[in-house]
């Protein structure tokens, strides 16, 4: 990577925090290199147009030196106006950086997991996406993006298609197993179907979607606490 003449790469801060007393370090995703840290040198003085663009949910074209854990921001420039996240979809937000943040390996491109985001955020700015469906697809698709695809129509152990008749259980680390033992259990094949389906407008199938990811994020985050969900446990309600 070139201090100089180095393309402006789209990014998204998911994070920043205080650095000294005028600086700021800030948590990147970024389209061809991934997540990475970077310090915005006196990006915290009060006149700094850094102070407002360096936002999350906030379209940013970025460029940074550095090779080192962390690396200094050197460009930062707004390509659109921030998405407009607010009530239960600001906490949803918050939720996709928190996981992005604690699961994402550090300067692993994931041009396509990046996509995914963009158009995640955009669905819960715009209003009209209902929102469990919506994280629960992304959870599944950053899921794949870490080596867990799960194929719902097709057993772990045994190979097998699955069948709606017969009832099925799952494991983070194997998917739906057909011995009926797993950490999510009684799971019936006509739910896994529909899930295949992508058919998450079903309430029945989205409640059984939710229990199968929550499953799968606990294991990729080994016990780590999310501060999202204690944000959403104080509104009475769950991610």
């Amino acid at each position: 990577m070139s201090e100089r003449g180095q393309q402006l790469d789209p990014a998204f801060v998911l994070h920043r925090r205080p650095y000294g007393e005028t600086s700021l370090i800030v948590d990147l995703f970024t389209l061809h290199h991934g997540h990475f840290s970077a310090v915005a040198r006196g990006a915290a003085r009060p006149r700094s147009q850094w102070q407002a663009e360096l936002q999350p949910f906030r379209p940013l074209r970025t460029s940074w030196s550095g090779r080192q854990s962390l690396r200094t921001l050197r460009h930062a420039e707004a390509t659109a106006p921030a998405l407009a996240l607010s009530g239960d979809r600001l906490y949803c937000g918050f939720y996709l950086n928190e996981l992005l943040l604690r699961l994402l390996t550090e300067a692993d491109p994931a041009p396509d997991l990046f996509s995914v985001y963009l158009d995640t955020l955009e669905q819960l700015a715009a209003g009209s996406a209902a929102l469990e469906p919506t994280l629960r697809r992304f959870e599944y698709r950053l899921a794949g993006e870490l080596g867990y695809g799960i194929s719902w129509d097709r057993t772990g152990d045994t190979g097998d298609p699955v069948q709606p008749g017969r009832v099925y259980a799952f494991h983070p680390a194997q998917g739906v197993l057909a011995d009926g033992h797993g950490s999510v259990g009684g799971i019936s094949g006509e739910h896994l179907l529909a899930l295949a389906a992508d058919e998450l407008d079903n309430q029945a199938v989205l409640k059984v979607a939710k229990r199968l990811m929550r499953s799968l994020m606990d294991h990729l985050l080994q016990g780590r606490p999310l501060h999202s969900r204690r944000l959403f446990a104080r509104q009475g309600r769950s991610e």
